[in-house]
């Protein structure tokens, strides 16, 4: 709980502004959309090696999929993609219909909350034997929640899950606060994937889904208390 007392305080408030030396209204939630592409990291690890070949975070590479496993490629689940993406879409569609007009900063803890649900649900349907796609599904809508309200907050390079145009901007872009806010995106979302791969490996899909929880639940106490 110290770790989120001082997220949530002042340490997050001078570590966005360090990040937006240029200023932007909503700095603040910059730790937070960090911890949030992390978190992207850590679920893509649970689905891609432990539900079957797929993404709940990375849509980019489900419609990929899609492709591939149209197209005949025996290892990849053409359903799964299809149900991943629905889910994906449905959780973005209530993220961004839900009190349109209200001020984005103050819909992030309860849509955070609501992730941190689906996350739980989705680990009991795995502990409980249901079946992947009792799994892919909260999964998926919770990161559809996610980029909504990640879209909706409109902070700069941190995306939390799209890293083509972040490594775009790295690349053709100057030096400056941008390039830092692009790298440690890009560095957070592999920490995430290689941190998730070694829990899948040593103690299943069940471990990264608690990570994945006290994350997401840590992320909205911090964020409702900053507010």
């Amino acid at each position: 709980m110290r770790w989120v007392r001082a997220v949530g305080g002042g340490r997050s408030g001078a570590a966005g502004w360090r990040m937006f030396p240029e200023g932007h209204p909503r700095a603040r939630f910059a730790p937070l959309l960090l911890v949030l592409t992390f978190l992207s990291g850590l679920v893509d690890a649970a689905s891609f090696l432990g539900l079957g070949r797929v993404f709940v975070a990375n849509m980019t590479g489900n419609v990929v999929f899609l492709g591939f496993a149209l197209s005949g490629v025996a290892q990849l689940s053409a359903a799964a993609s299809a149900v991943a993406l629905t889910g994906f879409l449905a959780g973005a569609v209530a993220g961004g219909a839900w009190r349109r007009n209200a001020e984005p900063g103050r819909l992030f803890a309860p849509l955070v909350g609501v992730q941190a649900l689906l996350v739980a649900l989705a680990l009991a349907g795995q502990g409980a034997g249901w079946g992947r796609y009792a799994v892919l599904v909260p999964l998926a809508c919770g990161m559809g929640l996610q980029n909504a309200v990640v879209h909706r907050l409109g902070v700069p390079d941190l995306t939390t899950t799209v890293m083509t145009r972040t490594l775009t901007g790295l690349a053709v872009d100057r030096p400056g606060p941008a390039t830092v806010r692009r790298g440690a995106s890009v560095v957070a979302l592999a920490a995430g994937a290689l941190v998730g791969g070694l829990l899948h490996a040593r103690a299943g899909v069940e471990a990264v889904l608690v990570a994945a929880l006290v994350l997401s639940l840590a992320v909205a106490l911090a964020a409702l208390r900053g507010r």
